[in-house]
C-alpha cells in the first residue's frame, strides 16, 4: 500500500477471538461515529484473515485514509498483518485487555470499550504527522576501538558486511592479549592468520599507537579525533569498544603469598613458560581473590580454563613434572567440558575441592595449606612454584573522552564492566550507537571474545541502517518520532538534560538543552521531566495523552461507577496486563488504561488533567527499579518514585486523599500480581468515595 498523506481517520473492529460475544460492535460503531464525525468504520469477523486484510486496506484506499485505529488483539500481536505503509495505525487492545478479562455482556464491559475507542481516536485526532529525523551528515563507516580478540573479529565482520571500518589501537601491534600467550587453551585461533586478515583488508584501515581525543556527535555522524604521529578527524556512524582487560592486582594477595619469587600469577607464568622450563612441582589456586566479598565478587569465565591448559603446558615441557590444582569449582561451560576431560586423564595431575588456608615460602619450597578438601580433612601441599589465578578487570574507558553530557567514557557496572544493561540486547551501553565487546563487556575466553566482537558489529551496522531510515535502535525498534522542543517556553531549568539516562542532551553554559535526536532512545522521560511541556513527540505529548485522558466520560458520583485511569509501562506491566488476559483472570471493569513508553516519562499535567476531569484516582504500573531487576530505560520507574512529592504536593492543592495516587512495580511475568494490584486499588478507591470534582 503507498502513503496517502491525509489525517481522514477509520477504525476498523474485529470481532473475532470471542471479542464480539463479549462486546456489541455496533455500539462501538455508534459511539465512534457520534464522537468523531466523518470517521469511517469497519466490523469484520476475522480482520486479521486474508478476507479481512483486503477489506482493509480496501477501506483504507477508497477512504483516503491517513490514520487507523484497529481495535482487536493486542498490539503485541499481529504487529506486521496491520502495518500499513505511509498509514499512521494505532491499536485498541479489546482481546486480551478488556473482552477476556471483563464480563461478557456487561453493561460496565462495554462502557470500558466504548472509552477505550473514544480514548486512542482523541489521540488520533490530536497528534502531528511526522517526518523523520536523519542526521545532515550521515556516514556509514565504523570505529572499532581496541586491537584485540573482539576488535579484530569486529573489524573483520564490518568489512565483510561491507562497511569500512576503522581499527584504533594504542600499542604498536594487534592481537592485545591473545598476542602474548604462548598458547590458546583448546579450540585454536589462528590469530597471526587474523590479524594479516584485517592488515591487509581493502576495507579496513588500521592505526596503530592510536590514541582517542574525543568523540561527539550522534550515531550515523561521529566525529573521532585521534592522536598518533599527528591529530586526525574521522567521521563514522557508530562505535564498537572492544578495549580488553587487566588481570586483577595481584599486590592485593599477600595472604596468597604474592610477593615470594615463587609465586607467580596466571600471565606471569605465561610469559615464563616461554623463556624457562617448568619447576617439577606446581600449584595452581584457582579464584584467587575472585569471588570473595573483598576482591572480586564475580566468576572471571576464563581463570579455570587457563590454568587447565598450563597444567598441559608444564607437563609437556617438563614431562617428570607434578602438577596440583586447588578448586572451589572448576567452571569450564560447553565445548570446554571436553577439554577438562582431557586434563583429568593426566594421571600426573591432581585436583582437589578445598579452601586455601595459608601459603608459605619455606626458601627451598612453598607450603599450601588447604582445609575443606574432598577428604574432608586439612591437607598440606608442597610445590616448587604456586601460581595464583587471578580474576579480570575490564580496561577503563575513560580514555575515549565522550563529549556527553553524562562524563568521557561509558558508564560501568558495580565491577567497571561496560554497562550493557540489558540482558535481551547485550552489546548496548547507554551511549547509543556505541555498542561494548569482548572482556570489555563481560568476563569471557578468546572463543567468546571472538564471537562477541562480531555481534557488536552487527548491532553498530544496525544502528547506522536504522540512522538512516530515521528508526530508533532500542529497544523502541523502528520507532521513527523523536523529541520537538518549543524553546519560546523552555525555562533553562536543565531536568531534560539532567534526567535523560542516554546523554541524548547536550547543553549551553546557559543550562539551555541542545538536542541530539540520533541518540534518543525514544523514552519520552524528558517529557515526563519538563515542567513547561516544551519537549513533545509527533505522536506523544502533552496534547496527545491528555486528549485521550479527558476523552473519557465519567459518571456522576450517584452512578457509583468509579473511573480509575491507569498508567501502564509498554515494556513489563503492558504484557504482564496482556499474560493476565491470555490466563483469563478477571479485572475490573471501571479501569482505563494508557499505554506509556517508560513511567518515567508521565508527566505531572496528565495527573492533574485526569483529577480535574473527575478520575476517582490514578495507577502507575512500571518496570521494576533497583539492580536486581531494572527498567528498560535505565532510570525511568526510579524518577517515578522520586517525583511521587510533586505528585502529593498536587493531591494536596486539589484537597484531594494521598491514597488516590499509587505507583507499582511488575516483572513481566507478574500477571497474577498486576491483577491484584488493580483490583485492591479499585476496591480501596471505592472504600474513599468518588472524586468531588466529578460535577465540576
Amino acid at each position: 500500500m503507498t502513503a496517502v498523506g491525509t489525517n481522514h481517520m477509520a477504525l476498523a473492529i474485529c470481532t473475532g477471538c470471542s471479542i464480539g460475544n463479549c462486546i456489541d460492535a455496533e455500539k462501538l460503531t455508534t459511539a465512534a461515529r457520534e464522537s468523531f464525525k466523518g470517521i469511517t468504520c469497519l466490523n469484520h469477523k476475522a480482520l486479521c484473515s486474508e478476507a479481512g486484510l483486503q477489506e482493509l486496506n480496501r477501506l483504507v484506499l477508497e477512504n483516503q485514509v491517513g490514520r487507523l485505529a484497529v481495535a482487536a488483539c493486542s498490539p503485541r500481536v499481529k504487529s506486521d498483518e496491520f502495518s500499513l505503509d505511509g498509514i499512521y495505525v494505532d491499536r485498541i487492545n479489546l482481546r486480551e485487555q478488556i473482552a477476556w478479562i471483563m464480563e461478557p455482556g456487561n453493561e460496565d464491559t462495554q462502557m470500558c470499550a466504548e472509552d477505550h475507542v473514544k480514548m486512542v481516536l482523541a489521540k488520533l485526532d490530536s497528534i502531528k504527522n511526522n517526518t523523520p529525523y536523519v542526521p545532515e551528515q550521515l556516514c556509514s563507516e565504523v570505529l572499532v576501538v581496541g586491537g584485540g580478540i573482539a576488535g579484530i573479529s569486529a573489524a573483520l565482520e564490518g568489512a565483510a558486511a561491507g562497511y569500512r571500518v576503522h581499527l584504533v589501537e594504542k600499542s604498536d601491534r594487534l592481537g592485545g592479549y591473545a598476542g602474548r600467550i604462548y598458547r590458546t587453551p583448546y579450540n585454536e585461533i589462528d590469530l597471526s592468520g587474523r590479524v594479516r586478515e584485517v592488515m591487509e583488508h581493502s576495507k579496513v584501515e588500521v592505526h596503530l599507537e592510536t590514541s582517542i581525543e574525543s568523540i561527539s556527535g550522534e550515531p550515523g555522524s561521529f566525529s573521532v579525533a585521534i592522536r598518533n604521529s599527528n591529530t586526525a578527524t574521522l567521521e563514522v556512524g557508530s562505535v564498537v569498544t572492544a578495549t580488553g582487560w587487566r588481570p586483577y592486582d595481584p599486590g592485593k594477595l599477600s595472604s596468597l603469598g604474592y610477593g615470594s619469587s615463587r609465586v607467580k600469577t596466571l600471565e606471569e607464568f605465561e610469559a615464563s613458560v616461554q623463556t624457562e622450563t617448568p619447576p617439577d612441582r606446581v600449584l595452581f589456586v584457582l579464584c584467587a581473590g575472585s569471588r570473595e566479598a573483598d576482591h572480586l565478587s564475580y566468576c572471571s569465565s576464563y581463570c579455570c580454563g587457563a590454568a587447565l591448559k598450563q597444567a598441559l603446558y608444564i607437563r609437556e615441557l617438563n614431562p617428570s613434572a607434578e602438577v596440583y590444582i586447588v578448586y572451589r569449582d572448576i567452571r569450564t561451560p560447553g565445548f570446554q567440558e571436553e577439554f577438562y576431560k582431557l586434563v583429568q586423564a593426566d594421571d600426573a595431575i591432581f585436583m582437589t575441592k578445598g579452601v586455601i588456608e595459608s601459603v608459605s615460602d619455606k626458601g627451598h619450597e612453598v607450603e599450601v595449606v588447604v582445609g575443606e578438601s574432598l577428604l574432608g580433612e586439612q591437607i598440606t601441599l608442597a610445590a616448587d612454584l604456586v601460581v595464583l589465578a587471578t580474576g579480570m578487570v575490564p580496561n577503563t574507558t575513560a580514555d575515549l573522552k565522550l563529549q556527553y553530557r553524562l562524563g568521557k567514557g561509558l558508564p560501568e557496572l558495580e565491577y567497571d564492566f561496560s554497562d550493557s544493561h540489558f540482558i535481551c540486547f547485550p552489546y548496548e551501553t547507554r551511549r547509543t550507537g556505541i555498542y561494548a565487546a569482548g572482556t570489555l563487556r563481560a568476563p569471557m575466553d578468546m572463543e567468546m571474545s571472538q564471537e562477541d566482537g562480531a555481534g557488536a558489529m552487527m548491532k553498530a551496522i544496525q544502528c547506522i541502517e536504522c540512522v538512516s531510515r530515521g528508526e530508533a535502535v532500542h529497544p523502541r525498534a523502528g520507532d521513527m518520532t523523536y523529541p520537538e522542543l518549543y524553546m519560546e517556553r523552555c525555562t533553562d531549568c536543565k531536568r531534560c538534560t539532567e534526567e535523560c539516562p542516554f546523554g541524548s542532551y547536550d547543553e549551553t553554559e546557559k543550562g539551555t538543552p541542545l538536542p541530539n535526536p540520533a541518540r534518543c532512545r525514544r523514552c519520552g522521560i524528558c517529557v515526563g521531566s519538563c515542567p513547561e511541556r516544551v519537549i513533545g513527540f509527533s505522536d506523544y505529548s502533552i496534547n496527545s495523552v491528555s486528549a485521550m485522558i479527558k476523552a473519557v466520560h465519567v459518571p456522576d458520583e450517584f452512578e457509583e461507577k468509579p473511573r480509575v485511569l491507569v498508567f501502564v509501562c509498554e515494556n513489563d506491566a503492558y504484557p504482564a496486563l496482556d499474560a493476565a488476559g491470555v490466563h483469563r483472570l478477571k479485572f475490573s471493569p471501571f479501569i482505563r488504561i494508557i499505554p506509556v513508553r517508560c513511567l518515567g516519562s508521565v508527566n505531572k499535567v496528565w495527573i492533574s488533567d485526569a483529577l480535574s476531569h473527575g478520575y476517582d484516582g490514578i495507577l502507575q504500573i512500571g518496570c521494576k527499579p533497583g539492580d536486581e531487576y531494572q527498567c528498560h530505560f535505565i532510570h525511568g520507574s526510579e524518577l517515578t518514585e522520586q517525583r511521587g512529592e510533586n505528585l502529593q504536593d498536587t493531591l494536596e492543592t486539589m484537597m484531594l486523599e494521598p491514597e488516590r495516587i499509587q505507583t507499582r512495580f511488575v516483572e513481566i511475568t507478574e500477571h497474577h500480581e498486576i491483577q491484584g494490584i488493580i483490583n485492591d486499588f479499585v476496591e480501596e478507591l471505592e472504600l474513599i468515595g468518588p472524586n468531588p470534582f466529578k460535577d465540576m
